[in-house]
């Protein structure tokens, strides 16, 4: 088993250990989906972690999930990044950029438009909004002939993160976001050639990772998965057999990594893991979850084949995180009443562990 503070290659990078900073949404992003100074400060006090994925980025205005996200998709947008991937870099770390299109996860009162979605059926539970959470509405419904539009955005957006400075990107496949409902049994009911079949419904998946490739590299790109998850009433009935097929698909590829969340059974992530022959990242625990990743998780999940360990919440409250774990310090809980209050406050303001201890 590969220690986790143990160098690792990932495409043209060396992870100087093998924790990666999961993608969380922390909603802090100026008007116009502008990275701030606060955002730079906050990445660069993580950057000892091999790896960091940001929070989810849209690739356009109708793919914007929450408001106060940020965005890839304007000049002014690409060039806020910078001063996030230049404060990342100077601290020695290394950053992917999330791009995440909400579908139909979605809401008018968000971004002035109605959400669009592999089919007209709403999702379920309530969506945050400038007017609080609301409802999700029912989506409209994409025509054959503007999938190859949304397919597209993910491309573009990771054309505009490598020009802002990025190392690469990750599409944002999981937790019932477009790619997603694309993917899902209940979410898709087309009948043209992304629905139906497995072999349909891991199209535009497998479209919009291959337009990716085809903009920065297979170096720069990988792809986040939930097998099975069931968030935002997205369901997978063939988890097991859709994602295999999947990453069949995608090992043509030679993708940077393919990042697990362990939302199925343990059987399953196995059998991906003997499907997806490149770099795995595993995110031990379901998002959301009260369950924070320690080393047991992480020793576990190494010991079945991760090459790569993704921390969420322990990530948020310590930005020293990979030095704790290494000298077994405490581990500071995150306070969840400013995940996404916005400001400062619970964002920048969490002190290394030397600084506790003084």
């Amino acid at each position: 088993m590969p220690p986790l503070f143990s160098s690792y290659r990932l495409g043209e990078l060396t992870l100087p250990n093998r924790t990666v900073m999961a993608p969380m949404s922390r909603v802090r992003a100026a008007a116009g989906g502008l990275a701030t100074p606060s955002m730079a400060t906050y990445y660069a006090q993580r950057a000892t972690a091999g790896l960091i994925v940001t929070e989810g980025v849209q690739p356009s205005r109708v793919g914007q999930s929450n408001p106060g996200t940020p965005g890839l998709h304007t000049a002014e947008q690409t060039d806020s990044w910078r001063q996030v991937t230049d404060a990342v870099h100077v601290g020695g770390g290394r950053i992917f950029a999330q791009i995440m299109h909400g579908g139909r996860v979605s809401h008018h009162e968000t971004t002035g438009l109605q959400p669009v979605g592999p089919s007209a059926v709403a999702g379920e539970g309530s969506v945050f909004t400038p007017n609080g959470p609301q409802p999700m509405p029912v989506p409209r419904a994409l025509e054959t002939d503007e999938v190859a539009e949304h397919v597209q955005s993910y491309a573009h957006a990771a054309r505009g993160a490598i020009d802002a400075g990025f190392d690469g990107v990750e599409l944002h496949g999981a937790n019932g976001y477009l790619i997603s409902q694309f993917l899902s049994s209940n979410a898709n009911l087309r009948d043209d050639r992304y629905g139906g079949s497995i072999a349909n419904r891991i199209r535009f998946a497998v479209e919009a990772v291959t337009a990716t490739v085809e903009s920065v590299g297979a170096a720069r790109t990988g792809i986040r998965l939930s097998p099975g998850g069931g968030i935002w009433g997205v369901t997978e009935d063939d988890a097991a057999e859709l994602n295999t097929a999947l990453l069949t698909e995608l090992a043509r590829l030679d993708l940077a990594y393919v990042h697990l969340e362990a939302t199925a059974d343990e059987e399953i992530l196995l059998q991906l893991r003997t499907a997806w022959p490149g770099t795995l990242i595993v995110n031990p625990t379901m998002p959301g979850g009260p369950k924070q990743t320690g080393m047991a998780e992480a020793e576990h999940w190494l010991g079945l084949g991760a090459d790569l360990i993704a921390f969420g919440r322990g990530f948020l409250a310590n930005p020293d995180l990979v030095e704790r774990l290494r000298s077994n310090l405490p581990v500071a809980p995150a306070d969840e009443s400013t995940f996404y209050q916005g400001g400062d406050a619970g964002y920048i303001t969490y002190p290394t562990y030397q600084h506790t201890a003084a």
